[in-house]
């Protein structure tokens, strides 16, 4: 949805890179610039005047003067007022204190608060919480059908006794579904209600009553993104009709300009709590401003990569390949297959490299990239025999032929598979060195790590199991002990083929790498190749 406004925003800024020092001419160049990007955007006038007035005043005083790089600096004042205009800290949900916490949906019909339902109460479902939906959408035709036909998929119950296509009264609809979750012991209720194809007063004095019943602890507008800047005047609307704490984006992964996202927060002072990001069910997140911020400045969202990774790689599967590694075992087919299953668990390939650093210059060929190959490359490995597997090198021509013949491919494929992998499986042989030697798996220029061409002549790694020992009885017994604790401690951290410790990006118990100036086109040529690149 960003991307054209990421694009006009990141190109303005590179026009400062260069500059030793900054003129109130080139800030001002820099800022007319990003104003009509905005505007474009359809980002409310009144949000746009606040965040240009803002930049410009601390572009123009002594931080961005005295800075050693005030290109920089520039860049970091932008990502803070984009920030604050998405409302600065994330917002929290209020809990009630004697259970169930009742919540309470509201908008436009259109905007997608059933399905959003369906997606909320699985959210709440992962964190613990056993939610039941409420289908009080009574007006809307087969919306009480639909409602039940997303908790299915959801796995979560659905309390709808009234038919709806305006059968039934929403209000007591409401009130017997917060009773019968008391009795059920659920700890949270979601209430669809009904919407319109405009705001009217009949729409707001149904929500006023469903909401003077229920008393919810949250009313969350559910607002359709690609609506533009007339998202800001339904918001104030319902503000003011209804009253609602907080705001849920629909349709987030859009074509339309993102002016939605950016003006609701500025007009009405209520957090953005949650985004929609797909048609799936599983296509839902907390919405963090400071991460949304770098995504539109280009900076990626390695925060929310890691934290997908985390949920979709297999915790006892990552120690287990670290032990591998560490061990100086081989990496094999059947790794290989493993974690590109896990990696896709992790959802759309390419919304997950698109949150990576500087991705923006790559986006045609990202959106090039056919997912279906992986689905190829699965098949020509389960094609393949276990000795095949275990030891690529077995196989020549007509073992070839075979598996392109098993897997519906070609033996074009076989080859290209073969040689990816054995780029990937030189690269996991690195790491495996680096984690034997104490160092950061697969990173150059450090103790254990790939040794650039410049340095391999004055210093090389020691061979594994040659490792020199002190004379020192008492300091080779430290040593000892040290490279112990060492190789415990990579074993935990777990390592793949599609990238870093930790079994996928890296490990956030480490923290948060600054990757701000991360290049791809940097990457190694094994990586670049593992998905077909160039």
């Amino acid at each position: 949805m960003f991307n054209n406004l990421s694009d006009r925003i990141t190109a303005s800024l590179k026009g400062l890179r260069g500059h030793g020092r900054l003129t109130e001419a080139d800030v001002d160049k820099t800022i007319r610039e990003i104003r009509r990007a905005l505007l474009d955007a359809d980002v409310a006038v009144s949000v746009v005047r606040t965040f240009t007035a803002a930049v410009r005043e601390r572009a123009l005083g002594e931080e961005v003067s005295k800075a050693l790089n005030p290109a920089q600096q520039v860049v970091k004042i932008v990502n803070d007022e984009l920030v604050q205009v998405l409302g600065g800290a994330t917002g929290e949900l209020h809990w009630a204190k004697n259970p169930p916490t009742v919540i309470m949906l509201a908008g436009l019909q259109g905007a997608g608060k059933t399905t959003l339902a369906g997606k909320l109460a699985q959210w709440m479902k992962s964190e613990g919480h056993t939610p039941l939906l409420v289908a009080a959408d009574l007006q809307r035709p087969n919306a009480v059908n639909q409602l039940q036909i997303v908790g299915e998929r959801a796995g979560v119950p659905v309390f709808a006794p009234e038919p709806g296509n305006g059968v039934g009264d929403p209000v007591l609809v409401a009130m017997n579904g917060v009773s019968n979750a008391q009795f059920s012991q659920h700890d949270v209720v979601i209430v669809d209600t009904a919407g319109r194809l405009g705001i009217d007063e009949e729409m707001m004095q149904q929500a006023r009553d469903i909401r003077d019943a229920v008393g919810p602890h949250e009313t969350l507008f559910v607002v359709d993104a690609m609506i533009g800047q007339d998202a800001a005047r339904v918001a104030e609307a319902f503000r003011d009709g209804v009253g609602f704490t907080g705001v849920v984006l629909s349709k987030l992964d859009g074509d339309a300009r993102g002016g939605a996202a950016l003006s609701i927060t500025g007009v009405t002072e209520r957090p953005i709590l949650f985004a929609s990001t797909g048609e799936g069910l599983g296509d839902f997140e907390r919405f963090h401003p400071d991460r949304m911020a770098s995504r539109i400045l280009d900076m990626g969202d390695v925060m929310t990569l890691i934290e997908q990774a985390e949920k979709a790689f297999d915790q006892k599967e990552a120690e287990k390949a670290a032990a591998k590694l560490a061990s100086g075992e081989d990496f094999t087919l059947d790794d290989f297959l493993t974690q590109m299953q896990q990696l896709k668990n992790m959802g759309n390939i390419k919304k997950m490299l698109g949150m990576l650093p500087n991705m923006g210059q790559y986006r045609e060929a990202l959106e090039s990239f056919d997912e279906r190959e992986l689905g190829r490359i699965e098949a020509m490995i389960h094609s393949m025999t276990p000795a095949e597997r275990n030891d690529p090198k077995i196989i020549n021509g007509s073992r070839r032929n075979r598996i392109a013949k098993g897997s519906g491919t070609t033996v074009q494929a076989v080859n290209q598979l073969l040689e990816r992998f054995k780029q990937a499986q030189q690269m996991m042989r690195t790491m495996g060195r680096g984690m034997a030697g104490g160092g950061m798996p697969g990173m150059p220029g450090g103790p254990g790590m790939g040794m650039g061409k410049k340095s391999r002549g004055k210093q090389q790694a020691p061979k594994q199991g040659k490792k020199a020992k002190s004379k020192n009885p008492a300091k080779a017994a430290r040593e000892q002990a040290e490279a112990a604790a060492r190789a415990k401690e990579s074993a935990g951290q777990g390592g793949s083929a599609f990238g870093g410790a930790g079994g996928a990006f890296g490990s956030g118990a480490q923290g948060t790498p600054d990757l701000s100036d991360f290049d791809p086109s940097q990457l190694p040529p094994d990586m670049k190749k593992l998905f077909g690149g160039r």
